[in-house]
């Protein structure tokens, strides 16, 4: 009996976990039919998410289409090096541990609704906000591209082909677009704690699948050595520098992403938001870990995968695996949901944050500001789907692999952290330093990252940060004055 995934059972796993996010976001709309009320309600779930449904949907912010699919096809093309996935999901986690607490206090303090809130409310210039929300925009865009290609990759792959890239794509995001206008941030964090649970259920028993049919990791040594040796070796030299400045540019960059943010203002409470991180400790060691080493061990099942192929390399590995027997043939249905449903999770949370920026900073600060809450969010779910439309366009033919995709857009959002973080500790901070640091910075980042310069072997986005810090604490030591505490007290009162 061929248990693999192929025309109608794919298209059946395909339907029932769409239906069931569908079923989710009608269900939170009829329990809570007053989520369109305010910005509190539809953009933060009303600031009462608890430590469970946090923690998932953190979960789901951070492992993603580009960490089940596409860092497992790093793994595979690049072998040990990319074993660097761990440590920098391990810093992510330190970095939201060293500011997430004291922002979440103040978002509870001042009704902040989005990232841009925070910065306007510190440094109180319209150019800095501005600046900020562009460079976010342009970050949460760019993700929200890296999720559509997932999506279409994880599809084709997993089903073998039987669905079309360009199908699967245009189905799922159909329902996600429909249950997020439905449900807001609810329906997404409850989506995020189906996905999450699917996911590492069905993970895990890929490799063990993978390990019982094709060998563990002796057995993929040897193949390594055989096809690839030169991914058998430790990074020396130029490859250390490469995993510095992986740690630095994905621990500090994937740590202000804005949709991870605003999870920290859904906190129902300081102790929830502190439970919630403290349980995301373990999940570099569960999620990327073992993703790494299901990279490693494909391996001795596909030992000469182009990059092309290799993207795929999770699908091709669940097909054979569920071929085998009925146990691993539920189990890779089970993954098969839990990928896609991540994925698309993570495209929800994204889409939300990117509609709550344009309707409540640029459209209900800048342009209408005498506008409902209602209309706010109506203009950010409709720009919402205009970009997704857009995006469509673009992921029809992706112009890269999932890795590449995702290092782009962290050189360019890393600009904005000295400005999240910083301003909560430094009370100096000079906001025409802060401008023109992360102006200064994104655009030698753009413009080595176009160029493909690497100068002495660091990243793009580590050169525009070593700059952007420069001209930020530089300027604030020489122009920066401590503001008395009674005044900062009154202009943030004037200011909301």
């Amino acid at each position: 009996m061929d248990l693999a995934f192929s025309g109608v059972s794919g298209i059946l796993i395909m339907l029932f976990y769409g239906l069931l996010m569908l079923a989710i976001g009608i269900g939170t709309f009829l329990r809570h039919r007053n989520v369109h009320s305010s910005l509190d309600e539809y953009y933060l779930g009303g600031r009462g998410l608890g430590t469970l449904v946090l923690f998932f949907t953190f979960f789901a912010t951070q492992y993603s289409g580009n960490t089940v699919i596409g860092y497992s096809a790093e793994a595979y093309r690049v072998g040990y090096a990319n074993l660097v996935t761990v440590p920098f999901f391990i810093m992510i986690i330190l970095v939201y541990l060293i500011y997430a607490p004291r922002l979440y206090k103040l978002s509870k303090k001042h009704k902040i609704v989005t990232p841009v809130d925070w910065i306007q409310l510190r440094y109180q210039s319209k150019a800095v906000s501005i600046l900020a929300a562009v460079l976010m925009l342009y970050a949460l865009g760019n993700f929200l591209l890296e999720q559509l290609v997932a999506i279409g990759q994880g599809v084709s792959g997993l089903t073998g082909g039987t669905v079309p890239y360009q199908a699967g794509v245009i189905f799922f995001i159909v329902i996600m677009i429909v249950y997020g206008w439905l449900g807001g941030m609810r329906s997404v964090a409850y989506t995020d704690t189906m996905q999450g649970v699917a996911l590492l259920v069905g993970v895990f028993m890929l490799l063990i699948g993978t390990i019982i049919y094709f060998g563990g990791l002796p057995a993929a040594g040897d193949y390594i050595q055989a096809y690839s040796p030169e991914n058998l070796g430790v990074p020396e030299g130029i490859g250390l520098v490469t995993w510095s400045n992986f740690l630095i540019l994905v621990g500090i960059g994937a740590a202000v992403y804005p949709n991870a943010i605003q999870r920290i203002f859904s906190a129902k409470s300081e102790r929830t938001l502190k439970r919630s991180l403290t349980q995301m400790a373990w999940m570099p060691f569960l999620t990327a870990g073992v993703v790494f080493i299901i990279g490693i061990l494909a391996y001795t099942a596909f030992p000469d995968l182009t990059v092309g192929e290799s993207e795929q390399v999770v699908g091709l590995l669940a097909s054979a695996i569920a071929n085998q027997n009925m146990i691993f043939y539920i189990a890779m249905v089970l993954l098969f949901g839990g990928i896609i449903a991540a994925i698309v999770s993570t495209a929800d949370s994204v889409l939300l944050t990117f509609s709550s920026i344009i309707s409540k900073d640029i459209y209900g600060r800048y342009i209408n500001a005498e506008a409902s809450d209602n209309k706010k969010i109506m203009v950010g779910k409709v720009i919402g789907a205009l970009v997704v439309g857009l995006l469509l366009v673009i992921a029809w033919n992706p112009p890269g692999t999932l890795y590449q995709i995702f290092v782009l857009k962290l050189e360019i959002l890393i600009q904005v952290a000295p400005a999240i973080i910083l301003g909560l500790y430094w009370k100096r901070s000079h906001a025409k330093s802060v401008f023109f640091g992360m102006l200064i910075g994104a655009l030698t980042a753009a413009v080595l990252t176009f160029a493909g310069q690497t100068p002495l072997g660091i990243f793009s986005g580590v050169w525009g940060l070593i700059i952007n810090l420069g001209i930020y604490t530089g300027g604030s030591l020489v122009f920066g004055t401590v503001e008395d505490e009674a005044e900062a007290e009154a202009q943030t009162v004037r200011s909301t």
